[in-house]
């Protein structure tokens, strides 16, 4: 009955209509929140000479490409939407996610979830036929009891220890449901392990570190992503057809001090107790930009099965585990 019922729903009109959709999401424009950030302006840099590219973020676009159009603009503000009338829009790409641990866990809120249920409302409105959200494979949640590579229908637990990461998984369960709710609207939610490269981003500034500090007695296996295979993942993403959840992982996993040993970086082994008290102090003080709760990541194991992410959306990393970890010592000028 079912597939009768799926052969009946295959008739001229609608396969006109899927046809004409693919053709929007294959030339049409892209609007990117966030497009500011250092990981949005490497998207915008490679989007651009394939197709007409909207940039929707409050701050400044340093150097621009001149075929780039830049909106600065609050996107909870009502003006946000007008951009999304627009007959010519064919995806929404949402990097705007706010991961500054000391603002207030209100002004979190209002920034990430608020304004991403605008985003969702305009994208159902005016029938947006594309929308990527680029979550984290943190929202799985470093845990002693993690399986050895968490696939995509695992719970999501990482704010059971680390509230921070709260925002995030409701933009990633927000976005789910938005799946099941518009299917007109191809949506795609990809998770990607740590991400290194120039980004301002906690994996990152974590290796930058002249002396790295690990926990005395651990030494998780660890997955790194380059952050340019992370842009190639997102422009798969925007293909025509792809639709659901994906892990995106970088080159095989390494341990922990074998990555920082790569890098040239010396070691501080601390134990656990003294390390978080000592985070916790410097916290207080302003002395450090990784909150305590951070120090899970460098204590459990974290990491994703990509099979799906290779099976249908044809992702592999390119970028070997050398240059994935020598990214963090990049010129940060993108």
């Amino acid at each position: 009955m079912a597939k009768k019922a799926v052969q009946k729903a295959a008739t001229p009109a609608r396969r006109a209509s899927d046809a004409g959709r693919a053709a929007r999401i294959e030339g049409g424009a892209v609007v990117v929140t966030g497009i500011c950030g250092r990981l949005g302006r490497r998207l915008a840099r490679q989007l651009h000479r394939e197709r007409p590219v909207i940039g929707l973020d409050r701050r400044e676009f340093v150097g621009k490409p001149k075929d780039i159009e830049h909106h600065s603009i609050d996107v909870r503000r009502k003006k946000a939407r007008e951009l999304f009338r627009r007959p010519d829009i064919a995806a929404l790409i949402h990097l705007g996610v706010m991961h500054d641990p000391r603002l207030g866990a209100e002004e979190h809120h209002t920034w990430n979830v608020i304004a991403f249920q605008k985003l969702l409302e305009y994208v159902e409105r005016y029938q947006i036929p594309k929308l990527v959200l680029l979550s984290s494979a943190n929202v799985y949640g470093p845990r002693p009891d993690n399986p050895q590579f968490i696939s995509e229908d695992a719970p999501l637990l990482g704010a059971n220890r680390f509230s921070d990461i709260r925002d995030l998984i409701e933009l990633d369960m927000l976005a789910q449901s938005f799946f099941w709710r518009n299917p007109g609207t191809e949506t795609v939610i990809l998770r990607p392990a740590h991400i290194l490269g120039t980004v301002q981003n906690a994996p990152s500034n974590y290796l930058r570190l002249k002396v790295v500090p690990t926990l005395l007695g651990f030494d998780p296996m660890m997955q790194v992503v380059h952050q340019d295979d992370v842009v190639r993942a997102v422009r798969l993403a925007l293909r025509p057809g792809v639709r659901g959840i994906f892990n995106i992982a970088g080159p095989p996993p390494v341990a922990l001090s074998r990555a920082v040993k790569l890098l040239g970086r010396p070691t501080l082994p601390i134990p656990h107790a003294v390390a978080r008290a000592g985070v916790e102090r410097l916290w207080r003080w302003h002395m450090t930009s990784f909150p305590a709760p951070e120090l899970d990541f460098i204590r459990y194991v974290c990491m994703v099965d990509d099979r799906r992410a290779r099976e249908v959306l044809g992702y592999g990393p390119k970028f070997d585990l050398g240059s994935t970890l020598r990214a963090v010592d990049e010129e940060r000028w993108v």
